[in-house]
């Protein structure tokens, strides 16, 4: 019961929308007419209205009635939700799964997997956030998500239970325009140092550990998108993955650069699943952590 409201009144209500008539809406519910005409004159009564015109042969549903029909349903979905959130937490599932993923995975491989998901757990609350450098990490220790994909670098942290997923390559890469495009050999340290290299970080940490960084110059970013339409408009230099570059490099727009001695992993860097050591995930994040380690196995991403 909400105040003098009930979900029985409710039902009754949009039974009789859907059904088209009391008597209709008393065999869809096993009722007899006599109930359901007392359910709504009680619903009439409590909330002083009038749902019903009853002037005519049949009872027609008033201006106001339409309306709280529409009220009743957004009322018992979120009943329902209620009953089947609890129904899930009893049968051990975790009442919500937050994930925090970093902004070089690519969205792609956790489509099927979130999907699927999804399919599994239609009643699951699930929250997706993407995070900027290191911001998963911290998401995880801050106990507002429960799973991270995300990249951990150097090493994984002891606090963190970590399950390598895919690498994905990165590419250094310019603007046509930009004078490393024209160089036409690789590119010593030298030759780069003088140019702005655009590089993500951190948005929180800013004095954190950084990887890869040659120039004297850097421009940070949080977020891949901002940062290559710096990259299209000839400010500087950056390692991209390539599901992001492939169109501006087939376009002519980009220009892939080779570096001298590149410190850069040539495998790739390694995309993990993660979780505190001390939090494990519940039923359904270990059920995704699990399907992205069969979907994701030895793959690589160009």
């Amino acid at each position: 019961m909400i105040g003098s409201l009930t979900l029985d009144q409710l039902r009754v209500l949009v039974s009789i929308a859907d059904a088209g008539s009391f008597s209709a809406a008393g065999r869809k519910l096993h009722r007899a007419q006599s109930s359901i005409s007392q359910a709504v004159a009680t619903l009439e009564e409590v909330q002083g209205v009038l749902l019903f015109d009853r002037s005519g042969h049949r009872p027609r549903m008033t201006e106001i009635g339409r309306v709280l029909v529409e009220q009743a349903r957004r009322v018992l979905a979120t009943a329902r939700k209620f009953e089947a959130v609890a129904a899930g937490t009893r049968a051990g599932l975790e009442p919500e799964l937050a994930l925090a993923i970093d902004p070089l995975v690519p969205s792609g491989p956790l489509i099927e997997s979130i999907r699927a998901l999804n399919s599994a757990f239609p009643d699951l609350p699930v929250t997706f956030s993407t995070e900027g450098l290191g911001g998963s990490l911290r998401r995880l220790r801050s106990q507002t998500a429960a799973l991270a994909i995300c990249l951990l670098l150097p090493v994984v942290p002891e606090d963190i239970v970590a399950f390598p997923l895919m690498r994905t390559r990165l590419y250094a890469v310019v603007s046509r325009d930009h004078p490393l495009a024209a160089l036409g050999r690789p590119a010593e340290r030298d030759d780069l140092a003088p140019y702005v290299q655009l590089v993500l970080s951190d948005p929180v940490d800013s004095a954190g550990p950084d990887y890869g960084l040659v120039a004297d110059r850097l421009w940070r970013f949080v977020d891949l998108g901002r940062r290559l339409d710096f990259l299209l408009a000839g400010f500087g230099w950056c390692r991209m993955p390539m599901h992001l570059i492939a169109g501006p490099l087939a376009a002519g727009r980009l220009a892939l650069i080779e570096i001298a001695e590149d410190t850069n992993p040539a495998e790739g860097l390694t995309i993990y699943a993660a979780h505190l050591r001390d939090r494990a995930p519940g039923k359904a994040g270990r059920w995704l952590l699990a399907d992205l380690r069969t979907r994701l196995a030895g793959v690589t991403r160009d």
